[in-house]
């Protein structure tokens, strides 16, 4: 018989609202998964199990009465810990923060719960979100689910690995770098990265900066989708969450419309030009391609022109690093660690004519995009990372192919060529590569496309289902029983 915690959130709405699943029943069933193997990945990390109860117990009573039920009504959630939650510990991954407790929820996580989602925990991640491999000095490493060795990527590492091993029906991301698409890669999940302001963002310091998104990430697209209505919408929080005129046209917005394939042109490529690209994911993203091919109008081998792109990002990128931590790096630099360290010191090496290059190059690189879309394609496909996942031990891939990485986050080059012309963005799984672990399909769409990304991806999920190569891989849940605790292994409560 499947686990509650096993349903997909959308099975799991219907299930409450017609009285055959209670929320305490499914609160509960989440919590013995995790008790069950958190041990062995450190997913989440922080928990609330108390209020969680008592939101389970209300909500059940709510559906008993006949009240009127939100979206997420009776839904366990994991919020990353980047997010502020109210009453609940929020460490950022750091040190500094180990005993903070915010007063107030973050504009997301109130929308969640507004929604009528339950918060039960928070998700790991990376000391401040910097680097894609999940681990701090304060909750220690996440571990990938397939192998508990190898990094679940991040910055919502946590997030990642909780969906993948049914902690958790939804949980909550960012991304600037692909940290969204990232763990969802590797962790055999769906991450959406959308357009910057769909889903108001209060947190960032630079709030015209169009590099950091929020965004919802979840098993499948279905539970994306709505996951995706409760968090979407206008206010003024986010100067990028606008709309003309004054009404909210995001907020319950449908986005779960199919789309017929067969209308579909695709630019396919596996690099953008100039992503470092291991030869096994270019092998693994061949072989899906093909595939995948009959199920579109066209598909064509070309992708638009990205010169530029790691200058942009890598000067914006540290611009906004500058903004959230020059004086606490100033003041003292050990109390970060290496990556938060390395992006503000980089910081210091720029001018302001380096950054009004960088914003002429942005600027360039988006129109050039424009062109390339308005030239006859609908997405563009590309592997949504540039390797298969390795050791957590390592901080970040030096070498691809015996080839230097520039900097910590140059192998992330597929996922910041969305990221700097503001394009939404999924990562879809799509079976296992060749060392078993989990591949991520990227799919791109045009500006504003959110809904059309959302739908594409739906629909090869449901033209997969049922293929052993293609659909979404599911852990060893019985290996993860049994395995060791990962806070036993070498290096795991440390910054690198």
């Amino acid at each position: 018989m499947t686990e509650p915690c096993d349903l997909s959130a959308v099975q799991a709405r219907q299930l409450i609202g017609t009285r055959k699943l209670s929320p305490v029943e499914l609160l509960e069933s989440c919590l013995r998964r995790i008790g069950a193997v958190n041990h062995a990945v450190n997913a989440m990390v922080a928990m609330d199990e108390e209020r969680a109860r008592a939101a389970a117990q209300a909500a059940e009573e709510a559906v008993m009465r006949g009240d009127k039920l939100g979206p997420l009504h009776g839904l366990p959630l994991g919020i990353k810990d980047l997010d502020s939650t109210a009453g609940l510990v929020t460490t950022f991954g750091s040190p500094l923060f180990r005993d903070n407790v915010p007063k107030h929820d973050d504009h997301m996580v109130a929308d969640l719960r507004a929604a009528g989602g339950i918060v039960l925990g928070k998700t790991n991640t990376p000391e401040f979100g910097a680097g894609a491999n999940t681990r701090n000095a304060v909750y220690g490493a996440t571990g990938n689910p397939f192998d508990p060795t190898r990094s679940a990527a991040g910055s919502s590492g946590g997030s990642g690995v909780a969906l993948a091993t049914g902690m958790v029906p939804l949980a909550s991301g960012s991304d600037t770098g692909g940290s969204l698409r990232n763990p969802a890669a590797f962790n055999g999940i769906v991450g959406f990265r959308p357009s910057p302001g769909l889903v108001p963002n209060g947190r960032r310091a630079l709030g015209w900066s169009a590099l950091s998104v929020l965004g919802p990430m979840a098993r499948d697209v279905g539970d994306l989708a709505l996951m995706l209505s409760a968090i979407a919408g206008d206010d003024g929080v986010d100067p990028l969450a606008y709309t003309l005129p004054d009404v909210d046209v995001r907020r319950g917005m449908a986005w779960h419309e199919a789309v017929d394939l067969s209308s579909i042109r695709v630019a396919a490529t596996v690099d953008f030009g100039f992503a470092p690209t291991e030869r096994h994911i270019r092998e693994v993203f061949a072989s899906r391609l093909a595939a995948l091919t009959p199920l579109f109008a066209s598909v064509e081998q070309r992708h638009p022109d990205c010169s530029g792109t790691d200058e942009a990002f890598a000067v914006l990128r540290a611009v906004s690093f500058l903004a959230g931590f020059d004086e606490k790096v100033r003041k003292d630099p050990n109390c970060v660690g290496p990556n938060v360290r390395a992006n503000v010191e980089e910081g210091w090496g720029y001018s302001a004519a380096d950054v009004a290059r960088a914003s002429v190059l942005q600027t360039q690189i988006y129109r050039r995009w424009q062109q390339f879309f308005a030239s006859g394609v609908d997405v563009i496909v590309s592997p949504a990372m540039t390797i298969s996942p390795r050791p957590w031990s390592e901080l970040y891939p030096t070498e691809i192919d015996g080839v230097a990485t520039k900097s910590y986050f140059h192998w992330l080059a597929n996922a910041y060529a969305v990221t700097v012309t503001g394009h939404p963005a999924i990562s879809l799984p799509l079976g296992l590569d060749k060392a078993g672990m989990p591949f991520g399909f990227q799919i791109v769409g045009p500006r504003g496309g959110d809904a059309l990304v959302v739908a594409v991806a739906a629909a090869i999920e449901a033209a997969v289902a049922g293929d052993a190569t293609l659909a979404r891989p599911v852990p060893d849940l019985a290996k993860l029983r049994d395995a060791g605790p990962i806070s036993e292994m070498p290096g795991f409560l440390s910054f690198d």
